[in-house]
């Protein structure tokens, strides 16, 4: 069973649903007891860095997410889920984030390119990632976000891509992924790729 966690920010239900059709059982929940118990779980979400951090803090959720990898209980987080992950966010200010990945979460430049990033583009991978597995290199997935995730260890970036810099759109350590684009508006890619997290992550 996968926990989605619900903290009153994001488009559940077409992640729900996706994740549905990769062959798994899905929970929609903002209980920490079934979160802590689940076999995985997934951190979704849409809109602003402090409004995401400010959810989870009213639900008590925080810790839980925060103690997941030392509990070796596999997290993705997509679009704010993955932003989330890291330590700070700068959207209307610096926030704190989860601090699960090292780095920052920064805006885009409007003098490079229009803002939001939003429609389809590639990601650059190296083979070998249980997350990507399956998947050519440079396929193209949905995106639709103004700020993107700048890791300090570049160990941390799983794929690339390209939109007025080069920035990090999937990352991940250990059991620990985020992916910026939404898999699920992805088509059959992001459909591989929520297979692979229920299958092989």
């Amino acid at each position: 069973m996968i926990a989605l966690v619900d903290y009153g920010i994001g488009n559940l239900r077409s992640v729900e649903k996706a994740l549905q059709a990769a062959g798994t059982q899905v929970c929609l929940t903002s209980d920490p007891e079934v979160i802590l118990s689940a076999e995985k779980v997934v951190l979704p979400g849409v809109g602003a860095f402090g409004d995401g951090m400010n959810g989870l803090r009213e639900r008590k959720l925080v810790e839980v997410i925060q103690s997941l990898p030392n509990k070796g209980i596999p997290l993705l987080g997509i679009c704010l889920g993955m932003q989330l992950l890291f330590e700070v966010g700068e959207e209307m200010g610096n926030y704190a984030g989860l601090g699960l990945i090292p780095g920052h979460v920064r805006r885009f430049s409007e003098a490079e390119k229009k803002i939001p990033q939003t429609g389809w583009n590639q990601i650059s991978f190296r083979p070998g990632m249980p997350l990507l597995k399956g998947l050519e290199n440079d396929c193209y997935v949905y995106f639709n976000h103004s700020f993107y995730c700048d890791p300090t260890a570049a160990s941390d970036i799983l794929a690339r891509t390209e939109y007025g810099l080069e920035y990090a759109s999937v990352v991940g350590r250990e059991r620990l992924y985020g992916v910026q684009f939404h898999p699920e508006k992805s088509q059959s890619v992001g459909l591989q790729i929520l297979r692979n997290f229920v299958e092989k992550c």
